[in-house]
């Protein structure tokens, strides 16, 4: 029987149960006319007649019973597994691919999918950090995390951290032996600890903006790194000069660790963005993770 006639199925399976023409069509909604000429079709495809018709009542024959008896069952299986999806659409589960920067990933994502994933253990998540600003929809990322400056302008893009602000710094140790740059342009006769960025080509050049002004400094030192720890590492170790993120040094210069300067030249820049294709149908899962990521403040 071709796929297109289950219907006729249906409709058999309908007068079988409810023992009543006039039952099985009000609740299949069609008229019991409609219903008399699908059954009377259905039997003539066949070749058996299904049901025993009398005034009073409406029966299976006995090839109507055993085609009950097969049938019957597969479409109860359908709709509980159909059942089962409609559910499974609605919870929380699959797998989220998030491509994130180094800092990002541990000072944004890493706190809020601590506190999240203990919730939901059907949600995975997988994150790859990469400083380059990957094309999210060839690489079959679901989102991408980046400062609100580097979003494309055809995503849909969610705050998810606060304004930010770099912060160059020195340990007491070093400044014991070199003065203390007053304007940007005096890092060039420091030993400054450099971040290798894709993004830039190379070599990434501090920036810094006063009153409407921007300078880029290309700084020359010892060390070159391409994450923030290392960085930090050798700051605190008093072997140059660092540009890192004020959150990530912050506990440092409270302590006494480092010493910041050119604070003045630092403002404040838009934070982080998670950010996805405008044409994506959220998951339950990642509606929850926009959710749970998104800024506040």
């Amino acid at each position: 029987m071709p796929r297109e006639n289950f219907s006729d199925l249906l409709a058999f399976l309908a007068v079988a149960r409810e023992r009543s023409f006039t039952k099985a069509a009000a609740k299949l909604g069609i008229s019991q006319s409609t219903l008399s000429h699908t059954i009377r079709a259905l039997e003539e495809r066949l070749g058996v007649r299904l049901l025993a018709r009398t005034t009073r009542s409406v029966t299976p024959t006995d090839a109507g019973e055993r085609l009950r008896a097969a049938v019957a069952p597969r479409f109860a299986e359908i709709d509980a597994e159909l059942s089962a999806l409609s559910e499974l659409r609605d919870k929380p589960a699959g797998t989220i691919r998030i491509t994130s920067g180094e800092h990002a990933a541990s000072a944004i994502l890493w706190p809020a999918l601590g506190n999240l994933l203990p919730d939901y253990p059907d949600i995975h998540i997988e994150i790859v950090v990469d400083y380059g600003l990957t094309d999210i929809v060839a690489e079959r990322y679901d989102a991408g995390v980046r400062l609100g400056e580097q979003v494309a302008k055809d995503m849909i893009a969610v705050r998810i951290g606060p304004d930010m602000r770099m912060a160059a710094v020195g340990a007491p140790a070093y400044f014991a032996r070199r003065k203390r740059p007053k304007t940007p342009q005096d890092l060039t006769h420091h030993d400054c600890i450099n971040l290798r960025l894709p993004t830039h080509g190379g070599i990434y050049p501090w920036e810094f903006e006063k009153a409407g002004r921007e300078v880029r400094v290309r700084v020359e030192g010892q060390l070159v790194f391409n994450n923030i720890a290392l960085r930090r590492d050798a700051v605190l170790a008093g072997l140059g000069l660092a540009y890192l993120p004020e959150d990530q040094v912050q506990k440092y210069i409270d302590d006494g660790k480092l010493i910041r300067v050119l604070a003045d030249w630092c403002p404040p820049f838009p934070g982080y963005h998670l950010y996805y294709p405008s044409r994506r149908q959220p998951s339950p899962a990642f509606t929850l993770l926009v959710d749970a990521l998104r800024y506040r403040g």
